[in-house]
């Protein structure tokens, strides 16, 4: 059931194994899987299949009647790792915009270029969402200042020459 939760193949799942250091093949999966002959799994196994599936061996010896439906599972599962990777997208943001305030700090006079540069460009990328788009922000908007945020649009631009 966490193969097919996961949408893999044995054959994926085979290679997953060998990646944690717990290499089977393919073929025995299947058996393990259909009990076509009957196939027992080793402890060795069992503990790939734990790391793999990021299982405790509890869960992975229970009955399937008492795991989550396996599309909860599933979504909870892509849930966590989209998650996981908002936060690491947030640390490289901090990273990022504390770079960007040393660099303003460094050279005063540059500033509000890099301000208006970063709306401008947030406003491109985003489709000009980026304005509606504000719980997210915070932290920006504190540096930016309130009155960027809410600057019309062709204030922004700059002066036609």
């Amino acid at each position: 059931m966490e193969r097919e939760v996961r949408d893999w193949s044995t054959a994926r799942l085979a290679e997953e194994m060998t990646k944690a250091g717990h290499p089977i093949n393919q073929s025995a999966i299947w058996r393990i899987e259909s009990g076509k002959p009957r196939r027992r799994v080793n402890l060795d196994e069992a503990l790939g299949f734990c790391k793999v599936f990021d299982l405790p061996l509890d869960d992975l010896t229970s009955p399937p009647g008492q795991l989550m439906n396996p599309l909860v599972r599933r979504l909870v599962g892509e849930y966590v790792e989209k998650w996981k990777d908002w936060r690491a997208l947030g640390k490289a943001k901090d990273r990022i915009m504390a770079e960007l305030d040393d660099y303003a700090k460094a050279h005063p006079e540059h500033e509000d270029m890099v301000k208006v540069m970063l709306m401008h460009e947030l406003e491109v990328a985003s489709g000009d969402d980026f304005r509606r788009h504000r719980g997210s922000t915070h932290r920006l908007q504190s540096w930016l200042g309130p009155d960027r945020m809410s600057m019309p649009d062709e204030s922004e631009q700059p002066p036609a020459q």
